[in-house]
């Protein structure tokens, strides 16, 4: 009659098989401070007790049935602690008496094979390999685990949350109060094309709208380019309509129209213009001398 295996280890292989199964099917990583994971870790719990409670039962029974020699076998190796039986099984070499009772009938050129059994550890982590890599498969097949997109959009939907939580609290931006800063170009490059291309053009070429990428300014508000383009998206266009003051109808945030005005500076100062042999519209209203600086 073989030892059982402890308790305390079918417990510890439960945490952890379940731990590893909420990272991977859980939505996300708060399952911790979730009743449900307690509840089921204590479910677990009770049911491996009362499985070793039965098996206590039926060692018992099993143990009445031996011979006086495999009680004693039994009992001296059920006083050999877990973990030395398996650094046995692992590293333990057997004796030369030993070794005539597993050597297998057969050799080749003084060669002899014995019949060993796979080490415990060995064993115990091929069959941890195969099922981590069904638990792995699934996950991967039939959820959001492990995939970059998944993963990108979540990451991506916290930090725009997180920006619209601060900006409930940030301070409004106006015309006083904008500043340039190189790191809304790429913002403002985006809500350029929501909501200027359709009369600006493609990185501000023009088309129905001005050209925003030459010199030349049909409406000229302020002394610094940047400012002027904030007053614009503020007031709107006094000689056309169809430029709509876009902060004042909630278009737009204050915010947004210092990344946009970022944005339109970058092109304009910090890039060639793009001229009608380019593609660009031809110049509309006065050259303009900004005053040097961005704000």
């Amino acid at each position: 009659m073989k030892t059982r295996t402890p308790i305390s280890i079918y417990i510890i292989v439960t945490i952890g098989l379940t731990i590893m199964a909420f990272e991977m099917f859980a939505h996300d990583s708060g399952y911790f401070s979730s009743p449900f994971f307690w509840g089921l870790m204590l479910i677990a719990v009770i049911l491996l007790l009362i499985m070793n409670s039965i098996g206590d039962l039926i060692e018992n029974q099993n143990f009445t049935n031996l011979s006086d020699e495999e009680k004693a076998l039994y009992l001296k190796e059920k006083s050999t602690p877990y973990f030395q039986k398996l650094w046995n099984s692992a590293f333990k070499k057997q004796s030369a008496t030993e070794e005539k009772d597993i050597l297998i009938d057969h050799g080749f050129d003084g060669i002899t094979e014995l019949d060993n059994s796979l080490p415990k550890w060995w064993i115990g982590l091929f069959w941890f390999g195969c099922i981590f890599c069904a638990v792995y498969l699934t996950a991967f097949s039939f959820t959001d685990y492990a995939h970059p997109d998944a993963e990108l959009a979540h990451e991506t939907k916290t930090m725009l949350a997180s920006i619209a939580e601060y900006e409930k609290t940030a301070p409004q931006v106006n015309l006083e109060t904008a500043k340039y800063s190189a790191d809304n170009i790429a913002e403002g490059q985006e809500l350029f094309k929501t909501n200027c291309a359709t009369c600006h053009g493609e990185g501000g070429k023009g088309g129905i709208g001005p050209n925003l990428t030459d010199s030349h300014w049909i409406n000229v508000k302020q002394k610094s380019l940047f400012k002027n383009v904030i007053w614009m998206l503020e007031n709107g266009s006094p000689n056309n309509p169809t430029m709509r003051p876009l902060i004042k109808e909630g278009t737009i945030t204050g915010r947004d129209a210092e990344k946009i005005a970022a944005y339109i500076y970058h092109i304009n100062q910090e890039t060639a213009p793009i001229t009608p042999a380019q593609g660009g519209a031809a110049p509309q209203g006065e050259e303009v001398h900004w005053e040097n600086g961005n704000n």
